[in-house]
């Protein structure tokens, strides 16, 4: 595998591109040579296999969609409480709409997953990796809810994030509004 992280981000963010607008039948070494303006073979040089291609875009879209050290380094400094919880599923929501090409990458993934054995099982580590570190998150920094919580808020931001990135059922209602509400019925007072 080559070296170069900053080749291997931007051939990642390719791939992301690629995905997000083609799908996973368009998701090729050769589409993301073109699409990052690379000579052809390069993204093979860095992923060598579709499975190595997966595993760095599902680390790229962890990247990419994570808060700054800034965002959490000023809410850390908060005092731990539903408010504070509110502010962080409103800020996970926001980025994970803002981003909407690579949420909408990480969709297709998902889906191809559905239907591809050998992806689910990537899928599923990188998932379960990723909800033990939200959920060790949530106890460091003594938020209300717990792994049963935090399961059932990434399966409601999953269902609203989906529905705002497509054709929403109801938007009018802020999105803000949306998570304060789910907060508010999926947290105990």
């Amino acid at each position: 595998m080559a070296k170069n992280e900053t080749r291997r981000a931007l051939l990642a963010d390719a791939g992301i591109a690629v995905l997000a607008r083609d799908g996973s039948r368009g998701l090729t070494h050769r589409a993301i040579d073109a699409e990052a303006s690379v000579p052809l073979g390069t993204t093979s040089n860095y992923f060598r296999s579709r499975e190595a291609l997966i595993t760095g875009l599902f680390e790229r879209i962890g990247v990419r969609l994570a808060p700054t050290p800034e965002d959490l380094e000023t809410r850390a400094a908060e005092q731990p409480s539903r408010e504070l919880f509110a502010d962080y599923i409103r800020d996970i929501v926001r980025r994970l709409i803002t981003n909407r090409e690579v949420t909408i990458a990480l969709y297709e993934l998902r889906l191809d997953a559905s239907r591809r054995p050998e992806l689910a099982a990537s899928l599923g580590q990188w998932q379960r990796a990723a909800f033990d570190g939200d959920v060790a998150f949530n106890e460091a920094a003594g938020l209300p809810g717990g792994r049963r919580e935090v399961a059932l808020f990434h399966y409601a931001i999953e269902g609203l994030v989906f529905d705002r990135l497509t054709s929403p059922i109801d938007p009018g209602t802020p999105t803000d509004e949306v998570v304060d509400a789910l907060v508010a019925g999926l947290l105990p007072s």
